[in-house]
């Protein structure tokens, strides 16, 4: 079987998470005999070709304002004229159909579409391809790709939202399959009309950083409580709310910030900071960073897709205190492998945070339960089998049906 996967970035240019699990899932489907190419954005004009780790990778330039993967956000104005282009973007369309062309695949699997819009799925129908969807954010609801505004996730679409996706649901009746990172995703975009005639599946991610199997060392009694944060430092991640919440803590304890953001951001919550016990440190290696913490903190204010920081943690037999937003309660269970705490009550951070303190066998039993509650998500062959799975059942059921027929470009 030959794969086109299309995504927004690729390896090097990695944005999350889901480019780290995308590059995973490629590498490893081509180990075992499928021939994949990758077609991904990039700042420089053009469709230009080179290798990753022995794919083939298409980058091609996109037709927009400016490359949205930069590390200094654009002002408002700026963005929303992106966006805007963003709807429907022939330009990107254009593209699609010359690797198409150039590949001759048997199948279109679509990751993020942030740049290439849902005109991609207009040119691969058009080809008369199979199309699956794998869904790791928001971006079909939301063209920020959160469903988060002014401090909180939104319960429902905005007007600004409805507007710039207009017509996005029936378009999605063209894709085949369409796979949810979490449970949680996949009902929220159905739910509002999305994929009404394809198969639908969860398929959990596989952490990039299975950690070896270990121990967490209980803190000494008289040493500090050693919390840890490790992702993105944006709003939507809650790190103000748990810069807030450790400086009121009335014990001694300690905060370890790892990870990068946009400038602004970086610079924001730095200034936040009157406690000497809270450090930035930077990016840092995922094994590395957990022995040097008791406690992983997973703070987020908008509804994770998933939560791959909360495996990671587990997986290194730590403890979490988690939001209890989106697809992190698929994770974390209360009392079992962390406390479940939530931005609706701000305080509950710190409550939890206290409560590891002063009960310091309940952070032993969550600690040595943590490794075992995610082993699922440890398994890169059990997310490749499950894909591999997928994949062959969307070719079989494309050949028994007819093929959808493409609709109208709305450029």
């Amino acid at each position: 079987m030959k794969i086109l996967f299309i995504s927004s970035l690729y390896a090097p240019d990695i944005g999350g998470g889901a480019e780290i699990i995308l590059q995973r899932m490629v590498e490893g489907l081509q180990q075992r005999g499928y021939k994949v190419t990758v077609l991904s954005t990039t700042a420089k004009a053009g469709l230009h070709m080179d290798a990753v780790n022995q794919v083939k990778v298409y980058r091609a330039g996109l037709h927009n304002t400016y490359w949205h993967f930069t590390a200094q956000r654009p002002g408002r104005l700026a963005r929303l004229g992106w966006h805007l282009r963003d709807r429907y973007n022939p330009g990107m369309r254009d593209y699609v159909k010359r690797v198409i062309e150039l590949e001759q695949p048997d199948l279109v699997m679509c990751h993020n579409l942030t740049g290439w819009s849902v005109s991609a799925w207009d040119e691969i129908t058009q080809a008369g391809l199979p199309i699956v969807q794998v869904l790791h954010d928001m971006y079909l609801l939301c063209p920020s790709s959160t469903m988060f505004k002014k401090g909180h996730s939104c319960q429902r679409q905005c007007g600004l939202c409805l507007r710039f996706r207009t017509g996005h649901e029936q378009r999605s009746a063209q894709v085949d399959t369409v796979v949810g990172v979490s449970r949680f995703l996949l009902d929220s975009v159905q739910a509002q009309g999305y994929f009404r005639n394809a198969r639908s599946q969860v398929v959990y991610n596989a952490s990039p950083f299975a950690a070896m199997e270990t121990t967490a060392v209980p803190p000494l009694p008289d040493a500090p409580l050693r919390f840890g944060y490790i992702g993105t430092l944006s709003e939507t991640k809650g790190v103000g709310w748990l810069i807030e919440q450790f400086q009121h803590l009335p014990f001694n304890a300690t905060l370890q910030i790892a990870g990068r953001g946009q400038l602004n951001d970086e610079q924001r919550f730095k200034a936040m900071v009157t406690s000497k016990n809270i450090s930035f440190v930077g990016y840092q290696n995922p094994g590395t960073f957990y022995e040097q913490i008791d406690v992983a903190i997973v703070p987020s204010l908008w509804n994770e897709p998933f939560g791959m920081v909360a495996v990671e943690a587990c997986a290194h037999s730590r403890p979490v205190i988690a939001s209890r937003m989106g697809g992190l309660t698929e994770i974390i269970e209360d009392q079992v492998n962390g406390l479940l705490c939530s931005p609706d009550d701000p305080d509950s951070l710190g409550v939890a945070m206290l409560k590891l303190h002063q009960q310091p066998g309940l952070l032993a039993r969550l600690g040595a339960q943590a490794r075992g509650s995610v082993r699922d998500f440890l398994s890169l062959d059990r997310m490749l089998d499950q894909y591999e799975s997928l994949l062959i059942q969307t070719l079989q059921d494309r050949t028994a049906s007819p093929r959808p027929q493409a609709l109208p470009d709305t450029a």
